[in-house]
């Protein structure tokens, strides 16, 4: 039962074994085929996550309910012959923030609808975050606010279980997480979490779920999200730091049922990673970097086109994307800051990567089909990808990636999957 995945990893960490498990986090048809196949490559299960925002009873950004998006994901393990039994679901921040704007009310009843339509769906890792204020109050809430919140949707997902379709959810718990999808401002330093704010985030919650009768629920609490130092802004990454984190990492042997869910870890380096697992932060969430590596990877195609063609350096999705980014800047006119040369970089450069948000628009469709037009029916040569795409060119050139286009696409992202799953079995 893949459940037990995700259950069974606290006690790893209590007996010293030094597992964890990576969180997709992304709606790419491309980067959930990477993530399954990889998942096959490895003979692993995969845990591949949604927001809030991205899928809910209403549509989300990505126009999915839950159930749409496991059908989503579910055809594409189909295509790639990835079992479904291994698959994992989880639900992330889910709570009322796409409804915060409304009065407290009727966004918690929202949010009651999107977690039970998510755990009815087959939603088994659900993550509750409840620490965002809405209309009328306080951007952040009082703890004990939060918790009595987050009980409260606890026992709307417990009442949506269908134990003869799927199993009863795990849970995790805290907020204490970066900024969703990057940072705003330039990076110099974080501040971890507390230990003291890590046990009181625990204990308040143990006591709202007990207050519901919810016990049973909270046993299958596995998760809490905490800040261990790391993040990424648009041009910087804060890499993990062992022995900043070591009074936090040490506070799990008095609460052995847990280990910590670290957000934001895309871009870090093998050993920060396999160090984070180490340290008892066994769950892994990446999104943007992996996004942020098909887009290099389609960059580099279209590079590769124009070379093949003889107009060197006439690239068409660049330009392509440009403008579209520039017609409709709401998903990145907030992030980024600057010249408009500056801009203009971190539109395709940024390590937030809110090009990401994108991909799925007609016209972005439509060049990225053009790319592919492009390059039908073409060999690659080998020395063109030393050129342009030289991180895969030891796996084209020993003949274990084949040089299409769509092969090296995936590739790029099971590169990156391939170091947090290297992280996860070994721990450092």
């Amino acid at each position: 039962m893949t459940t037990r995945v995700l259950a069974d990893l606290p006690k790893h960490h209590a007996n010293g074994e030094r597992i964890g498990i990576t969180s997709v986090c992304s709606a790419h048809p491309l980067v959930i085929e990477a993530a399954l196949r990889q998942g096959k490559s490895d003979g692993s299960p995969v845990l591949i996550e949604a927001t809030c925002n991205q899928v809910n009873q209403e549509g989300g950004y990505t126009g999915m309910t839950p159930a749409d998006f496991r059908s989503f994901v579910e055809g594409i393990a189909d295509k790639v012959g990835f079992a479904r039994t291994d698959l994992i679901l989880g639900g992330d921040h889910l709570g009322p923030n796409p409804w915060k704007h409304l009065a407290p009310d009727e966004a918690i009843g929202r949010a009651r609808a999107m977690v039970a339509a998510y755990v009815a769906a087959g939603f088994t890792k659900i993550h509750l975050d409840t620490s965002m204020g809405c209309a009328g109050e306080s951007v952040a809430l009082p703890d004990a606010v939060t918790a009595e919140r987050a009980a409260d949707l606890a026992a709307i997902a417990e009442g949506a279980v269908d134990p003869d379709a799927f199993a009863p959810p795990v849970y995790v718990i805290g907020t204490e997480v970066p900024v969703p999808g990057g940072a705003l401002e330039a990076l110099d330093h974080l501040q971890v979490t507390s230990p003291e704010a890590a046990l009181e985030t625990v204990e308040i919650h143990r006591r709202a779920f007990a207050a519901r009768n919810l016990e049973a629920a909270f046993d299958r609490a596995i998760g809490l999200v905490v800040q261990p130092g790391v993040e990424f802004g648009n041009e910087d990454v804060i890499t993990y730091v062992p022995e900043q984190a070591r009074a936090l990492s040490g506070v799990l042997t008095d609460m052995p049922s847990f280990v910590f869910e670290a957000h934001s870890t895309d871009y870090q380096p093998p050993e920060a990673l396999a160090a984070l697992v180490r340290d008892g932060f066994a769950i892994l969430k990446v999104g943007p970097g992996l996004t942020f590596a098909l887009r290099e990877a389609l960059y580099s195609l279209d590079l590769i086109a124009a070379d093949l063609e003889g107009r060197p350096g006439a690239v068409e999705l660049q330009p392509a994307m440009e403008r579209l980014m520039v017609e409709k800047p709401d998903n990145w006119r907030k992030y980024y800051h600057g010249t408009e040369g500056e801009l203009r970089l971190q539109r395709h450069f940024s390590y937030s990567d809110r090009i990401r948000y994108y991909w799925p628009d007609p016209a972005a469709a439509a060049a990225v089909g053009r790319l592919e037009e492009r390059l039908a029916g073409r060999t690659i040569p080998e020395t063109l990808i030393s050129q342009h795409l030289a991180a895969l060119y030891p796996g084209v050139a020993s003949g274990e990636i084949d040089p299409r286009p769509s092969a090296l696409l995936i590739a790029a992202v099971q590169r990156v999957l391939s170091i947090y799953g290297n992280a996860c079995r070994s721990g450092g």
